[in-house]
């Protein structure tokens, strides 16, 4: 039967208490940790200084009021010199006479993990027995046998009671390497810090929540042990904590480039006094990444329910516009009167652009990552870019320790990054300028890219409403959503984009998560379901590029009628099959005829769409790279 901490130490208190030696060990704070019963009633302790926490200096205390030395001059000096000898955790034996009059002996240990072990025992029979040898050795001939037993005897209950005690001692000492093993094995940082502002306690975990921290931070500084970034975050909380009040930080570590949240617990004794601060620290950083990609998500889905209606109705405004000015530009208008219509027209079509970005922005889209090579992908930018720019503008790129291709969602970072280009060279004008991207690793975590230029920079507005939907610093050229919907697709990847200015320019960066991209699966005979067949026919040169085997039917019919063929590992179905079973209700079909394989599904239908709910769905149109990335994702290994 397997025990728990608290029954071993329920039961190691109980066979302490069974011993006739008082015992005591206090910690290297010089705290009580533990000690028996006999220990209490030997000197009369009151409940309060045999209670965990409880410190040396007030029990030491407690026995001069009480009398236990006898008269002291300086009770005070006393006092200190008794805690003074304990911090120097020195070995002794040594023999004493209460002012009760009984004999004691006293021997004290120090134990490795700190502090020490103290056993007291009450010898007051056996200095008998020696001053009776000395005062009657006329009578020892008659009495040395009889004494000599008792004496043995003595001696044998203490050797016994020294084995239990060291027994005791050795599962103490266990039972804190287990306790100190099951801290250290925490994916979590759990330090103390006393009023020194200095750590007492760290279960050596702090690197793994700030990497290049050292190790071992015991006896170190707060600010030497974290660095002067975290240092100075969490003073504040410090400082709170040690006025007894607790309190939870999170914050974003930029060396580390690591979102960290530390909860901080005050360390109260009996007497309500605050002596340190417990500290546990974690690592959010993928917690705040899936945090910000679903408030992104809540956001655009509040944003699209407030616009679809007004972007309906206005569309259709514009429709009727554009329809009289169509009607007007047919009639034989005065030469004024025709710049109107055409200046009308024009400007009723720039609406109609508005609002496909703001459904861009505002409506359901998902984020749909692949392998990309960054490099190659910055290079597409900059073709892409390079007819825009003109002649005297310099664009150039950078990557620095990106050469296994990662995933992301390609389609929607080179719209992004396109986008703080054009940005870029609107801030140049048409005079000399270079625009620089920038590509590179920030612990292991996030994906950096940089947009500079060497333009005037961004106004104090600018700095402050930027990434604001509809805020343009270019009049009525501008239509304010370039910047949105960088951040936005920062946003809904679990990054986030920062603007600022430089000696020589402004600097745009996004960061986004960095994921390696999988090795892949080991190739699978796939049953494909596809009833159009321009479509079936591309799925099926995806699979085969990726190294699968494929069979395929054109519904759920035939497809049901092969599933009974040998070595099929994935069902691959669209979920709109025309007539007949839907592809979600084909997977259960399919299980019930026995196939063991898992099925997946692909669709055009929106993500919002009912018939896509509870499933992973692999949205069309897809690129292979794409369709290797879900299967990556969702075939078991």
């Amino acid at each position: 039967m397997d025990l728990k901490i608290t029954d071993i130490a329920a039961l190691t208190q109980a066979g302490l208490n069974l011993i006739q030696q008082a015992l005591s060990i206090y910690d290297d704070d010089l705290r009580f940790v533990v000690g028996n019963r006999t220990f209490q009633d030997m000197f009369g302790l009151p409940d309060r200084l045999v209670t965990q926490g409880a410190r040396f200096e007030d029990t030491i205390r407690f026995l001069v009021e009480s009398g236990e030395y006898g008269a002291v001059d300086d009770p005070e000096q006393f006092v200190r010199d008794r805690v003074e000898q304990a911090k120097a955790f020195e070995p002794h034996y040594m023999e004493r006479t209460r002012a009760n009059g009984r004999t004691i002996s006293v021997e004290g240990s120090p134990l490795p993990q700190g502090g020490w072990v103290t056993v007291y025992t009450d010898i007051t029979a056996i200095k008998r027995q020696e001053a009776m040898l000395r005062s009657r050795s006329e009578e020892l001939s008659d009495k040395l046998l009889a004494h000599a037993e008792e004496l043995s005897q003595t001696n044998r209950a203490l050797a016994a009671t020294n084995a239990a005690l060291e027994e005791a001692k050795r599962q103490l000492t266990e039972m804190e390497r287990r306790a100190r093993v099951t801290a250290e094995m925490m994916p979590a940082h759990i330090a103390r810090i006393g009023r020194d502002w200095r750590y007492s306690y760290s279960n050596r975990q702090l690197a793994a929540i700030l990497p290049d921290s050292p190790r071992n931070i015991v006896g170190l500084h707060a600010r030497d042990a974290l660095g002067d970034e975290a240092f100075e975050r969490i003073t504040p909380h410090l400082e709170r904590g040690f006025d007894g009040e607790a309190s939870v930080l999170e914050f974003a570590h930029e060396g580390s480039g690591r979102r960290v949240r530390v909860a901080f617990t005050p360390d109260v004794d009996q007497d309500g006094a605050v002596s340190g601060i417990y500290i546990l620290s974690t690592d959010v950083t993928e917690e705040a990444q899936a945090r910000a990609a679903l408030t992104q998500t809540r956001k655009r889905e509040l944003a699209a329910q407030l616009t679809s209606g007004l972007a309906h109705d206005f569309s259709n405004l514009l429709t009727i516009i554009l329809g009289l000015q169509a009607r007007l530009g047919q009639m034989d208008l005065p030469e004024d009167a025709g710049q109107l219509v055409g200046a009308t027209a024009g400007a009723a079509r720039r609406g109609g652009a508005l609002l496909d970005r703001i459904a861009s922005l505002s409506g359901s889209r998902e984020v749909r990552p692949e392998a990309v090579d960054v490099a190659r992908l910055l290079g597409d930018i900059v073709t892409l870019a390079r007819p825009t720019l003109h002649a005297d503008h310099v664009i150039e790129t950078k990557v620095e320790g990106l050469e296994a291709p990662v995933l992301l969602d390609a389609g929607g970072t080179q719209d992004a990054l396109l986008n703080l280009v054009l940005n870029a060279r609107d801030a140049l004008g048409p005079g000399p300028g270079r625009i620089t991207l920038t590509a590179r690793p920030v612990a292991e975590t996030w994906i950096e890219f940089a947009v500079d230029d060497t333009g005037p920079g961004f106004s104090d507005a600018a700095l402050e409403h930027a990434l604001d939907a509809f805020f343009t610093t270019k009049g009525g050229e501008g239509s304010g959503l370039g910047l949105a919907m960088v951040y936005d697709h920062a946003k809904m990847s679990g990054g986030h984009v920062r603007i600022g200015n430089r000696a020589d320019g402004a600097r745009v960066t996004m960061r986004l998560p960095l994921r390696a991209v999988d090795e892949g699966h080991d190739p699978r005979f796939v049953l494909l379901v596809e009833d159009h067949d321009d479509i079936r026919a591309s799925v099926r040169e995806m699979l085969m590029a990726l190294g699968h085997k494929v069979i395929e039917a054109a519904s759920a019919e035939e497809a049901l009628e092969l599933a009974g063929i040998e070595g099929i590992g994935l069902v691959l179905s669209d979920i709109m099959l025309g007539p007949g079973l839907t592809g979600d209700a084909l997977a259960g079909e399919l299980a019930g005829a026995g196939l063991d394989a898992p099925v997946l599904l692909m669709s055009s239908l929106p993500a919002d769409d009912p018939r896509r709910a509870g499933r992973a769905v692999l949205s069309k149109p897809f690129t292979q790279g794409q369709l290797a990335a879900f299967l990556d994702a969702e075939l078991p290994r």
